[in-house]
Formats: structure tokens, C-alpha cells, sequence
């Protein structure tokens, strides 16, 4: 090999390290914000029809508030959770490309 080859190699290692680094960071971070938001899903679905007797007793409207969580709440919860995943996703996504571009 000539001696010129051992510095790019080395530093082609180095940027694979470094792009592989940046893939396990992204990665954890998606699982983490995914587990988070799948485990508040779960706690609004599973809290509301655990609880609905005690939340029966709270009323809104002349309703009680189980109903209007079993209606709508448990929906717009949904739908809060989806836009949140959406938004914090696209900057996940955006810091990882930049990233990526830097090691380039």
C-alpha cells in the first residue's frame, strides 16, 4: 500500500464511527420518544375506563366528565400525541441529517 492510503483510511474510519454514532443516537431517541408516547396513549385509554366511575362524579355541562372523555377526550388526546410525535420527529430527522452532512 501506498502511504498516502493509511490517512484516508483512517479518517474513512473515523467517519463511519462517527456516522454509526449518530444512527445509535437517533435510534435511542426515537425509541425513547415513542415509548414515552405510547405509554401516555395508553395511561389516557386505560386511566379513563379504569377510573370512569370517579370521573362520572365530575360533571361538565350537566355531563359527567367520563363521558366526555370516552367522546372526545380520548381522541383529541390521540390526535395530540400523533401532531407532538409529527413535530418532534421532523427535528429528530432534521438533526440527524445535519449531522450526517457534517461528517460528510
Amino acid at each position: 500500500m501506498p502511504p498516502e492510503s493509511a490517512p484516508s483510511q483512517d479518517s474513512d474510519l473515523r467517519r463511519q464511527r462517527l456516522l454509526l454514532a449518530e444512527r445509535a443516537l437517533h435510534w435511542r431517541r426515537t425509541r425513547r420518544l415513542t415509548a414515552i408516547l405510547m405509554g401516555l396513549w395508553l395511561l389516557t385509554g386505560f386511566c379513563t375506563v379504569y377510573f370512569a366511575r370517579e370521573l362520572a362524579r365530575i360533571t361538565i355541562f350537566g355531563w359527567p366528565l367520563s363521558f366526555y372523555m370516552a367522546a372526545q377526550g380520548a381522541s383529541l388526546v390521540c390526535l395530540a400525541i400523533i401532531g407532538f410525535y409529527a413535530w418532534r420527529m421532523r427535528q429528530l430527522d432534521a438533526a440527524y441529517t445535519r449531522a450526517m452532512e457534517e461528517s460528510a
